[in-house]
């Protein structure tokens, strides 16, 4: 199933461009309420993935860099508008035993963040964090298998983001929905 998701017939990983955000006026995106964008949250680089709730697929987005946690703000707000995300899923990495990181604060603490600049913008997107334990194994794994890497240092973030999805997709309920006001 997770292969399904990553790519298209020709097997590369791409971008659905008839996903692309219409807009009504200049100023008003219009949000589609099929659309989902799933973040593999990290200190150094966050992958990312667009969704379609329809269908249950994923592919592979971008891989952003962070400055220490920290996104290009107004690049993934304009991500957001532009193609008219309707909900954004945030890979929390937990421990395998289920307890929280330092990692998983952070990726708590940037959900937080990302929910709370959604709302100054005035955006109807809900901000969800889902569980992300072995993300990073399984898609390292299925881009060496598709030939999708060369190196075991090269990125598959965006890949993990993917999977993160199809996560997501299986038990949409599981997902914890972030409140821009309630600081933990």
């Amino acid at each position: 199933m997770v292969n399904s998701i990553l790519a298209d017939s020709a097997g590369a990983i791409t971008t659905d461009s008839t996903d692309a955000i219409t807009t009504d006026s200049a100023t008003e995106p219009t949000i589609k309420p099929h659309l989902i964008l799933a973040l593999d949250y990290g200190v150094k680089k966050m992958g990312m993935a667009l969704g379609n709730s329809i269908t249950e697929t994923a592919r592979a987005f971008d891989i952003l860099a962070m400055n220490n946690g920290q996104p290009d703000w107004d690049n993934l707000l304009g991500i957001i508008k532009v193609w008219g995300v309707a909900k954004v899923v945030v890979g929390l990495p937990l421990n395998m035993d289920g307890s929280s990181s330092m990692l998983s604060k952070r990726a708590h603490k940037f959900a937080r963040r990302l929910a709370h600049r959604i709302m100054e913008q005035r955006l109807p997107v809900i901000v969800s964090l889902c569980d992300e334990r072995l993300t990073s194994v399984a898609a390292r794994e299925i881009a060496w298998e598709n030939g999708w890497i060369q190196n075991e240092r090269d990125p598959i973030d965006d890949i993990s983001a993917c999977i993160l999805m199809s996560t997501y997709f299986a038990d949409p309920s599981s997902s914890l929905a972030i409140d821009a006001i309630k600081a933990n």
